[in-house]
């Protein structure tokens, strides 16, 4: 186990973990490091490069202004979104950049922001360079990063997460079979073993607090998107719809035995409604599919009877279990693996963790994750525009009545099942890198040009 569940539930900004918040803390790390190397003083010009996906798609993710803010000193769990505008729109009319928030140069996009359209890196569909020189044009530094997926960022050079050192906890778990026999033979429930070693990294009240932060940024966002109207940005006008969702509902009677549902749809919408227009999200495990295990747990506080604040700790906490494992073992990379790997891992890991806070078995849990994947192996990510909004926000609100339905079938089986949740998630991994890279975040297939008045 070499993954802690804060580093999968990160709080961020819209509209992408991947080509957002990874650019971002990239572009942020390069002059941090150059701060603590001495040279930021040096710098007189600095020069991004964005590779493949990163630049297919980057307009339309915001990667161009991610890079911008990253560079200024700002992170993606810190910065404003309501002062996002005004930083750029500064930069842009003045072409100048302060690094760091202190040191000024001049920074023009057509000449020092490059979108390689046609050059892959080797490490990843998601990369990028950022080179610093001084005023004698030596080069001063140049590092290459890679955003992974859920704002997860390497350096090459690094380490991969596969070589990362484990994590000093009670109770580590490499594969879904593992984490089932290290829960039972404690004879505990994945929630309680999650916590377990999430407490050996730091204090079991920090944990509690920090999950009720997630937790209240992620229902923060239900209500802004809910009560949010207008036209997202980007270019496609595509109206705000959870709004009018919340109308149509409320005057719907309350015997309806669907209700609960239309419920859910519009949770999952609010989120990624806010997640399209930049605002602050929770990458659950990205952003793109950010809608859904908040949705879920709404469904879970709001309808179920016996719901409690700490039944809400256990389904986060279940969800990370899973969550960690799509991590370590497949991908949650979009540009690496197609949508499967964003909405597809969401909702494993929300009908996983609403399995738990219902008290289920820990085999019914691992069943509930089993099939959330399992019916969505092979999605694509072909985003119209390069925008996270048409298939993404839809999608999560299907995904997220999906996991409903996922723990459902889970909870009335015996526990029993053919294919486990190790299986499923090697076969998501291997039908990703089977997949074509057109239909990987590029924009260059399926809806992305097939939906010719967008």
């Amino acid at each position: 186990m070499r993954t802690s569940i804060f580093d999968l539930f990160k709080i961020g900004i819209g509209p992408s973990s991947s080509h957002t918040v990874g650019p971002m803390r990239a572009a942020s790390r390069f002059v941090a490091e150059l701060d603590k190397a001495g040279q930021l003083d040096r710098v007189a010009c600095v020069l991004a490069e964005l590779y493949g996906s990163l630049a297919l798609t980057g307009i339309g993710h915001g990667t161009d202004r991610a890079v911008l803010l990253g560079l200024s000193g700002e992170k993606p769990e810190e910065v404003d979104p309501a002062a996002i505008e005004a930083i750029v729109d500064t930069i842009r009319a003045e072409k100048r950049l302060v690094l760091l928030a202190r040191h000024a140069i001049p920074f023009e996009e057509s000449r020092d922001l490059l979108f390689h359209e046609d050059l892959v890196l080797p490490g990843h569909p998601n990369g990028m360079r950022f080179t610093a020189f001084s005023r004698g044009e030596e080069t001063i530094a140049s590092n290459v990063y890679y955003s992974v997926g859920g704002g997860f960022i390497v350096q090459e050079g690094e380490e991969t997460n596969a070589q990362l050192e484990c994590l000093s906890v009670p109770h580590p778990f490499s594969s879904g079979a593992e984490l089932l026999e290290r829960a039972e033979g404690n004879g505990l429930p994945i929630w309680k073993l999650m916590l377990e070693n999430e407490s050996a990294l730091r204090s079991e009240q920090e944990v509690r607090e920090r999950l009720k932060e997630i937790w209240s940024v992620m229902d923060a966002c239900i209500e802004r998107g809910l009560h949010t109207e207008g036209i997202l940005p980007g270019g496609l006008k595509v109206q705000r719809r959870a709004p009018r969702l919340l109308r149509k509902i409320q005057a719907r009677p309350a015997n309806d035995p669907l209700l609960a549902m239309d419920w859910v749809n519009a949770f999952a919408m609010a989120v990624n409604e806010e997640n399209a227009a930049g605002g602050r999200v929770v990458t659950a495990p990205t952003n793109g599919a950010a809608g859904l295990v908040p949705a879920v747990g709404r469904y879970y506080r709001q309808f179920l009877a016996d719901a409690s604040d700490d039944g809400l700790m256990r389904y986060l906490l279940t969800a990370g279990a899973i969550g960690i494992l799509y991590k370590e073992n497949a991908s949650i990379s979009g540009a690496e693996v197609g949508c499967q790997g964003e909405v597809g891992v969401a909702c494993s890991m929300a009908a996983a963790g609403l399995a738990g806070a219902l008290g289920a078995t820990n085999r019914e849990a691992e069943h509930a994750a089993e099939i959330g994947m399992e019916h969505h192996l092979g999605m694509t990510c072909d985003p119209i525009g390069g925008l996270v909004q048409i298939p993404c926000i839809e999608r999560n609100a299907i995904g997220a009545v999906k996991a409903v339905n996922a723990c459902r079938l889970a909870i009335q089986e015996s526990g029993e099942h053919r294919v486990s949740l190790d299986d499923v998630i090697r076969t998501m991994y291997q039908t990703g890198l089977d997949m074509q890279s057109r239909y990987k975040e590029t924009a260059l297939a399926g809806l992305a040009v097939n939906v010719r008045d967008c």
